[in-house]
């Protein structure tokens, strides 16, 4: 599992309608491995998470972390046991 990386925090307003929050872009450093690309677009996953003690000492509610979860690799293909010789295709033998 991946340590955490903190990117900043933030205030609840307007009845928690709205979380405004500022990112420490230097730490983007830290969360390089994270950054994805699609259709040739960079892109990072974040969190947005209500703190335990809320607010704390500066007026902050909520805090923003990395989304670090890496799902497992799907295996394309797949297994058939031994001696299994079925084909992918439709059967002509349904009784009905």
């Amino acid at each position: 599992m991946s340590e955490n990386i903190y990117l900043g925090n933030g205030t609840e307003k307007f009845q928690g309608d709205l979380i405004s929050f500022s990112l420490n872009l230097s730490k983007l450093k830290e969360a390089k491995e994270h950054i994805f690309e699609i259709n040739g677009n960079k892109y990072i996953k974040l969190k947005v998470c209500k703190k335990k003690e809320s607010p704390d000492k500066f007026g902050k509610t909520h805090y923003v972390q990395v989304d670090t979860f890496k799902p497992e690799p799907k295996n394309e293909f797949v297994e058939r046991p031994v001696g299994d010789e079925g084909s992918d295709g439709q059967e002509d033998d349904i009784p009905f």
